[in-house]
């Protein structure tokens, strides 16, 4: 079981007050959907509403009453209820990992049956389903009949990086509570307590993380790791024409293909190779609009000077393409044919558009 860190839920203050607002009526939805980027703290928050729904500290049904819960001394982690959903022992709480997998129907079929009985111990059972689009078709299917008809004291729990990734179906159904990146300083905050590291080198790594605590920590827990990932950005960055912006156009194809192919080997690296080039081409975008938040802020003349040669409509497009290629991934597409086709996609937004209106 994932025990809440309390810290790493500050920044999310619309999710915690929406989540107290469900305490405070006493009538909750019965199904919610966590999306945000990973290490944003969308596990962490399902299993703390969890114990706040069935703390039975002394003041938690007055707490539960006023809304002040999540996280203002509820849930208490103190009382049986508490211990046992942080121990992973509750028989009321439920929780589905795919763990890097498909969570398949069977496993659906089985946590609707238990869904079906009543609670054995707390006010209401929980199903916690982390990474919900890794469901198969026939999972997702499976589990839209429980959403359809729900059984009474049940409440659903789904997690996902964007409520796009999950079947139209099951998203409408699902009440959605947005996460979003976490602030620098709070990363930096918690890894120096965890870690142990100097400001200096938290902060760093903070950068490095892009929102995410979870990269932040695996980062910190391998020098090797950090120096990878900071090396697989500057072949991105090479990759995505944003370090000749104005050569980018007449630049082989099969560069860009060869960069495809190398690319699908690695396949466990695929998904942190889009978030950064994600990041990269938001980042341009930002600068050229001078305002918001810069991620790779030790890459920031670069670019700026991306910016002032890449128009708007096609940085929108690339990111778009981007957006796309992770949602055909989460679709099991073929690795290799989604990352040409977003090559050639990243290439094609380089027209003749960009072109006659030079930035």
């Amino acid at each position: 079981m994932i025990k809440p860190d309390l810290d790493l839920l500050k920044d999310q203050k619309l999710a915690r007050r929406l989540m107290g607002a469900f305490l405070a009526s006493g009538r909750l939805p019965h199904a919610l959907l966590f999306s945000g980027i990973g290490g944003s703290g969308k596990k962490a928050a399902a299993v703390a509403f969890a114990m706040a729904c069935n703390c039975r500290a002394a003041e938690a049904k007055e707490m539960r009453a006023s809304g002040k819960a999540l996280w203002n001394g509820l849930p208490c982690g103190d009382c049986a209820p508490c211990r046992k959903i942080l121990s992973g022992n509750h028989p009321d709480i439920l929780v589905v990992d795919a763990g890097g997998n498909t969570i398949k129907i069977e496993r659906i079929r089985r946590l609707c049956q238990d869904l079906s009985l009543k609670p054995y111990e707390g006010d209401r059972r929980i199903a916690v389903i982390l990474d919900a689009p890794r469901m198969t078709p026939e999972a997702a299917n499976a589990l839209l009949k429980v959403l359809e008809e729900p059984p009474p004291e049940t409440l659903l729990i789904l997690t996902a990086t964007q409520r796009s990734d999950l079947l139209p179906t099951l998203a409408s159904r699902c009440h959605p509570v947005n996460f979003h990146p976490l602030s620098e300083g709070r990363i930096a905050t918690i890894l120096e307590r965890r870690c142990g590291i100097s400001a200096d080198a938290a902060a760093t790594l903070a950068a490095m993380a892009h929102g995410s605590l979870s990269r932040a920590l695996a980062l910190a827990d391998s020098p090797a790791d950090a120096a990878e990932w900071q090396h697989r950005r500057e072949v991105v960055f090479s990759a995505a024409g944003l370090d000749h912006p104005d050569a980018r156009i007449s630049q082989p194809l099969t560069v860009a293909l060869v960069f495809a192919e190398r690319l699908s080997l690695e396949k466990a690296g695929i998904p942190e190779t889009l978030e950064i080039l994600q990041s990269l081409l938001r980042d341009t975008m930002v600068l050229h609009w001078r305002s918001g938040h810069v991620f790779n802020k030790d890459l920031i003349e670069k670019l700026q000077y991306a910016s002032q040669h890449i128009h708007p409509d096609v940085l929108l497009a690339q990111m778009t393409a981007v957006q796309h290629a992770e949602r055909d991934l989460t679709a099991n597409v073929n690795p290799r044919l989604v990352l040409e086709k977003l090559m050639i996609e990243l290439r094609d937004a380089c027209d003749e558009k960009d072109r006659r209106h030079p930035l």
